[in-house]
């Protein structure tokens, strides 16, 4: 599920895929015919040129797919997975794009949602889910791992996703109240594997002291470009913008954890320890291509206000370099330092 958690919500993917995602019993082997190739290869084609974030590349990938298909080279694949892996190597062969990816579903494929945008409330997302995704989901940590205190001055906050606010609102509130005794705080993004624009949104708005425009991001499918802004009002107390924070990263950092570590940099709110992250960077959302393939196409762009840029295939750059395996004591030491005014 690692892959799929990239996404821009993994809780909205599962749905979209269908319930067997966190049932128990695998669904019966499924062999992949020409028609089948054909038809998943065909709408592959078709969905990237329509919604790939960049119209032109998604041209080239249809060059590139249709000179294979001639040359027979999906002929002999007869079993999904194998299918999914080599159009998806054939995709980052051209795109590069970190996101990106076929995936095969021994189940059905639900069809794409066509009846609005991704809920936006507990009870929208509730009638959408399958019940019993909605128990996997609500069961789990909601990308909140451990709330502590490393010392009684120095938080601890380790987030290994971002899912949407509807749902992890209420954890972070209770984190963010736990830690507000604390004079600094060291947030834990090393195995973060994404989420939604709008949970890093949430988490950032309590390091701030105002209003403040975070990231725009701009849709292929509407042409409309969005600006984020911090939340006024939060349920937890808010840490504020003048404690300090450092933010632990590596190569585990994804997709959403990049962009609350990149946000957080841009505006010289925290300073980060580790290593250089993932680089994915686009929005991205599942299509369905056939009863059993689909794929993550990023259909947007994030843009920083302050940078006017991204991190999509370069990474996060931490201000301070360190293995992963030691960021975290390199983090506290240089907290403790600065707390007691040695540093």
């Amino acid at each position: 599920m690692k892959k799929k958690w990239i996404l821009v919500s993994c809780l909205l993917l599962l749905t979209a895929l269908g319930a067997h995602a966190v049932t128990p019993e695998p669904p019966p082997k499924v062999a992949v015919d020409s028609a089948m190739r054909v038809q998943a290869i065909d709408a592959l084609v078709a969905k990237l040129n329509d919604h790939y974030v960049f119209p032109d590349r998604a041209k080239q990938v249809e060059t590139v797919l249709r000179q294979r298909q001639r040359e027979g080279k999906y002929d002999g694949i007869t079993d999904g997975e194998q299918l999914a892996k080599q159009l998806t190597a054939d995709l980052a062969d051209v795109l590069h794009d970190k996101h990106l990816f076929v995936g095969f579903n021994p189940g059905l494929v639900q069809p794409d949602r066509v009846d609005g945008p991704p809920p936006k409330s507990l009870a929208e997302w509730e009638r959408m889910a399958p019940p019993d995704v909605r128990q996997h989901v609500l069961a789990s940590s909601l990308g909140v791992e451990k709330v502590d205190h490393l010392s009684p001055r120095i938080g601890y906050l380790d987030i290994s996703g971002f899912p949407p606010p509807f749902l992890v609102g209420p954890r972070y509130a209770a984190a963010m109240d736990k830690l507000a005794d604390t004079d600094g705080l060291i947030v834990d993004l090393r195995n973060n594997h994404g989420g939604t624009p709008d949970g890093v949104v949430l988490l950032v708005s309590y390091f701030v002291d105002a209003r403040t425009r975070l990231n725009d991001i701009w849709d292929r499918d509407t042409g409309v470009t969005t600006q984020q802004w911090t939340i006024d009002q939060l349920d937890g107390k808010r840490y504020g913008g003048k404690k300090p924070v450092l933010i632990l990263t590596g190569p585990g950092t994804m997709s959403a954890g990049e962009d609350f570590a990149y946000t957080m940099q841009a505006l010289k709110r925290a300073t980060l320890i580790g290593e250089r992250t993932w680089g994915g960077a686009h929005p991205t959302r599942p299509f369905r291509l056939a009863d059993h393939f689909f794929a993550a196409i990023p259909n947007a762009r994030t843009i920083s206000p302050i940078t006017h840029t991204n991190w999509e295939g370069v990474g996060v750059v931490p201000d301070i370099a360190a293995t992963p395996d030691k960021a975290l004591a390199m983090a506290k030491d240089m907290l403790q330092r600065r707390l007691h005014g040695t540093n």
